[in-house]
């Protein structure tokens, strides 16, 4: 297999005409639909058997009737890390709803055969150090990073106070509260007729059917064998579920309509000897290593060397690329050339990568993606590419179209019914649909106001945490804030902050806290203006939930992240905490100064940069 660094890279690539190429690409795949184009399981009632709990039932108790100080909506990392670093600070008197059974959030749901983390599971895992614990592998398997959600709760005294479901008549009352609903647990399925008619079995990845399959996340799904299964899906999670499938059934169709950009993933066991020679702070340190080195910032080493941080090395002020061409007066255009580079060298060389490893000339172009490194989730696998080489796996590449229909029997694609046993959605989740709706839960304002409707025209906050007319209201997600590819760190700043804020609150004996009208207005139009040095980019992207399916709005726009990138808005949250004086927030109902909130930090060395540049 090889490192990334072994592989040859191409030279000689005409820029002009791969751009070309991805935009022809591009649109075939466009829909008039957008993120609308998938199915709601929620909402439709033949459906809602793809998103029903497979793993828990409900608990036996009576309903609760209480006063708390603070409600976290939502048990995965998110309201883990909020709980973790409230206790830390003092604060213990919370509770924490969600609609799963247990901790864990994405990793309570998917449960697939080959689930695991994409992210270096030793910056990803938060709290390890704290549970002194270091993952078993490079990208630890979906069962210990669910395990290890299950311990932070334990190690934090948390499974005392938790609320199995939120409709069993239970009236809790919370001077704060918090939603963490992260956007990995509401299914999605394909836009596409029939599927309610399929007269054998289906069922999405982030709800398994092990009773079906047979098996465990290690694989050997016997359930499969003889069986002709159908896949429908080829992200992050079909990449790392059809190589199971291809190993089990007695014959499996993959279903493509986008190609994935798969690099090599090198994933390797622990060294017990480097994981005794871990020092204290060692995590922390090697998130903020991971995060400089993807926001395009500069660090002497790279402690994580992945395919994430590979492309980035190149870019940095050191970088090969940057120096070659350094010369000129249009110092942003030169960048931007040295990105485009960068980027057409790693896409060819992934492609290059279909070449050497699928021996089927027609399937390795089929398997080849057409678009740039950054306009969908890279793909990180070892044996993906792999299982096109085997008799019992089909290729069927829809050429960007999808599969036209689900029948009775099976599937139709290309014009041509396959009739299958099985059908396993690898569709992923909603994303890119409004926060309230993701959420799954009504939280009402001022005057009953609900957030749906104060989000009418697109999320609106104050630094991503406050929303105005909802005090004591916060939000923890990645909209309107800092965020990586490694999104747990931005939820562990997160949790930090907040912790800080209740901390500073308690000390000023205030009750009440919100953004004021002109904070939030202010900081919606920053988000706005920053977007614009990544529109094009994503312009031209083909279709994903990055874009919103490629018909990106003023309304998907602001549900991105602060644009100067991850670093730039953590220094402006830590300046804003050293003045002092909560600027663009009301506490108990006044302002402690009139000054107008920074969208930008004053410090000019603070490097500037979103992670993902202006293309075309």
């Amino acid at each position: 297999m090889g490192s990334i660094n072994e592989t040859i890279l191409p030279e000689n690539i005409d820029g002009k005409a791969l751009l070309e190429k991805y935009r022809e690409e591009r649109d075939k795949r466009l829909r008039d639909e957008g993120i609308f184009q998938y199915r709601d399981v929620s909402a439709d009632s033949s459906l809602k058997h793809f998103a029903e709990d497979p793993w828990s039932t409900p608990v036996v108790r009576e309903p609760l009737n209480q006063d708390i100080e603070f409600a976290i909506i939502g048990g995965g990392f998110g309201g883990l890390l909020l709980a973790a670093r409230l206790t830390e600070a003092g604060i213990h008197d919370f509770k924490i709803f969600d609609r799963a059974g247990d901790f864990g959030g994405t990793w309570y749901w998917n449960r697939y055969p080959g689930a695991a983390c994409d992210i270096e599971s030793y910056i990803y895992m938060p709290l390890c150090e704290e549970l002194n614990y270091v993952p078993s592998a490079k990208y630890a398997p979906a069962p210990e990073i669910f395990q290890h959600a299950k311990n932070i709760g334990k190690h934090y005294g948390l499974l005392t106070r938790w609320i199995v479901l939120t409709n069993r008549g239970d009236k809790i009352r919370a001077r704060y509260v918090a939603t963490a609903g992260g956007p990995l647990t509401k299914p999605k399925l394909p836009g596409v007729e029939g599927i309610e008619k399929f007269k054998g079995h289906s069922f999405h990845t982030g709800r398994w059917d092990y009773s079906y399959s047979g098996g465990s996340w290690e694989g050997n799904l016997s359930g499969l064998a003889g069986k002709k299964v159908g896949v429908i899906g080829t992200g992050a999670t079909g990449v790392q579920v059809t190589p199971h499938l291809a190993a089990s059934a007695g014959h499996l169709y993959v279903f493509q309509r986008t190609p994935p950009a798969v690099d090599v993933r090198n994933d390797s066991p622990t060294d017990p000897q480097w994981a005794g020679s871990l020092t204290k702070g060692w995590q922390q340190r090697r998130m903020d290593n991971f995060t400089t080195i993807v926001e395009g910032g500069h660090q002497d080493e790279d402690l994580v060397n992945d395919g994430w941080t590979h492309i980035f090395r190149s870019l940095a002020p050191s970088g090969e690329m940057v120096k070659k061409f350094n010369s000129g007066s249009d110092a942003a255009r030169n960048v931007q050339l040295a990105w485009e580079e960068a980027d057409n060298m790693t896409m060819e060389r992934i492609r290059r990568r279909v070449d050497s490893i699928v021996h089927d000339p027609e399937k390795a172009k089929s398997l080849k993606a057409w678009y740039r490194r950054f306009c969908k989730r890279p793909c990180f696998h070892d044996v993906y590419l792999d299982i096109f080489n085997r008799n019992n796996v089909t290729l069927v590449d829809t050429d960007g179209r999808g599969v036209e229909r689900i029948t009775e029997n099976g599937i139709v694609a290309n014009g041509e019914e396959i009739e299958l046993d099985c059908i396993v959605y690898a569709t992923g989740f909603e994303y890119g649909t409004d926060y309230s709706r993701r959420l799954g839960a009504t939280v009402r304002g001022r005057n009953g106001v609900k957030l749906s409707d104060h989000f009418q025209n697109g999320f609106r906050s104050l630094h991503g945490y406050y929303v105005r007319g909802f005090p004591n209201y916060f939000i923890i997600s990645l909209s309107q804030s800092g965020g990586n590819p490694n999104q747990v760190f931005m939820l562990n700043e997160q949790a930090k902050h907040l912790a800080w804020l209740m901390t500073e609150l308690k000390a000023r004996n205030a009750t009440k806290v919100e953004a004021s009208e002109q904070a939030e207005q202010t900081w919606v139009e920053t988000i706005i203006e920053l977007a614009k040095l990544r529109e094009s980019f994503f312009r031209e992207c083909t279709p994903s939930f990055f874009n919103d399916e490629g018909k990106l709005t003023t309304k998907g726009i602001l549900q991105t992240r602060y644009g100067l990138g991850t670093l730039v808005y953590m220094k402006l949250i830590e300046e804003w905490k050293q003045e002092g004086d909560f600027r663009g927030l009301e506490i108990d109902g006044k302002l402690l100064t009139d000054k107008p909130i920074q969208t930008r930090p004053t410090e000019k060395n603070v490097e500037q940069g979103a992670a993902v540049p202006k293309f075309g």
